[in-house]
């Protein structure tokens, strides 16, 4: 996957500057999610394998398939993903883009991962912790995984927090095996 991230992070960023140059952030976010979800499709990806089908008739399906959510910045894009046979990034700089976006906006996109529901006052602990210790704004989300046994796993950019009771069983797990 590092070498998507290395091919995809040129695309990602010329596409955040054109975002950022025209104060199209939002609609590039949009755009980006939906190419993401588009080019995910099984049926997409069936016609991104096949060696038979050009990429420019990929790049005009996907075109038409976006059509109303795409300016022509976006469908130009499309075009030059599609020349240089690189439409299969679109999930990775879609991610990326979404990296640069938060990061000019002084935010962090953060999850916490809970062994049961937890509530408001816990999730606002969380995010004033965070805040405190990565200096930006935090954005953040929860769920729930039943296998934590308890405790919570906190996800803030490359900076991960395990406070389960699965990470810490297995923590003492490998103690005990040295």
């Amino acid at each position: 996957m590092s070498d998507f991230t290395t091919v995809a992070r040129p695309y990602a960023r010329a596409v955040f500057d054109t975002a950022m140059t025209h104060a199209e952030q939002q609609k590039w976010t949009e755009a980006l999610s939906l190419m993401a979800a588009v080019v995910h499709d099984p049926i997409m990806r069936a016609l991104l394998d096949s060696p038979r089908l050009p990429q420019q008739q990929i790049a005009d399906v996907l075109i038409s398939v976006c059509d109303k959510q795409l300016t022509e910045r976006g469908k130009n894009f499309i075009k030059l993903l599609a020349e240089n046979d690189r439409i299969k990034l679109l999930p990775e700089i879609a991610v990326l883009y979404e990296h640069y976006r938060a990061d000019a906006e002084g935010t962090v996109d953060a999850e916490a991962v809970f062994a049961t529901k937890a509530n408001e006052s816990q999730l606002a602990k969380i995010a004033a912790s965070l805040k405190k210790r990565l200096g930006k704004e935090i954005r953040l989300t929860s769920r729930v995984d039943r296998s934590l046994i308890g405790g919570a796993i906190v996800y803030a950019g490359d900076l991960v927090i395990d406070g389960s009771i699965r990470g810490q069983l297995n923590k003492l797990s490998t103690a005990l095996k040295y």
